[in-house]
């Protein structure tokens, strides 16, 4: 789906044309998916030479922040200007093979699925030297106020995220019909 950036027209148009021609939609390709490199830190490795468990997750959040970034937005201004922040509801990951010290590993990132109340992204991580399967997960997470309240994803972010008319609830209620008039 394309991301939609709306500029005003602010050259040496007329009044009359400004007026006319308010505003330019330019359709711009998003990626459905990015892929971040990094390289496994001495730290990251427990007693045995492999990756901790628990780096996975933090590299799917590298991952996290490089999709959004990609798909037009940056998620700590979500945080700041909207009050709008991404609690991690579930977490999974499934360990196929061990990384090592020194591995470049590639993480590849999508959106799963996404409504205006939740988001699940999905990874792969792989060795960029043989291109070997390290493992896969997922991460859901619900848009929550400040208050820790569960919220709406405000309606500029809809389009980047890649969510259609159809998923947008109403902005105003349905009226109900009294059928037993």
């Amino acid at each position: 789906m394309p991301l939609l950036f709306r500029y005003l027209i602010l050259s040496t148009l007329s009044a009359t044309t400004i007026r006319l021609l308010h505003r330019v939609t330019i359709a711009i390709p998003m990626s459905p998916e990015t892929e971040s490199r990094l390289r496994v830190r001495y730290a990251e490795t427990d007693q045995m030479g492999v990756v901790y468990y628990a780096n996975y997750l933090i590299w799917m959040e590298v991952g996290r922040v490089e999709l959004c970034k990609s798909r037009g937005f940056n998620y700590r201004d979500m945080e700041i200007d909207d009050g709008v922040f991404l609690a991690v509801s579930e977490a999974n990951c499934r360990y196929r093979h061990p990384a090592r010290y020194d591995d470049e590993v590639i993480v590849r990132t999508w959106i799963e699925s996404a409504n205006t109340r939740m988001v699940t992204f999905a990874y792969e991580m792989r060795r960029a030297s043989d291109d070997r399967r390290l493992a896969t997960g997922f991460t859901r997470h619900v848009f929550v106020s400040r208050a820790m309240r569960p919220t709406h994803l405000p309606e500029k972010y809809h389009a980047l995220l890649g969510l259609s008319p159809a998923d947008t609830p109403p902005t105003e209620p349905l009226q109900t019909l009294n059928l037993h008039k």
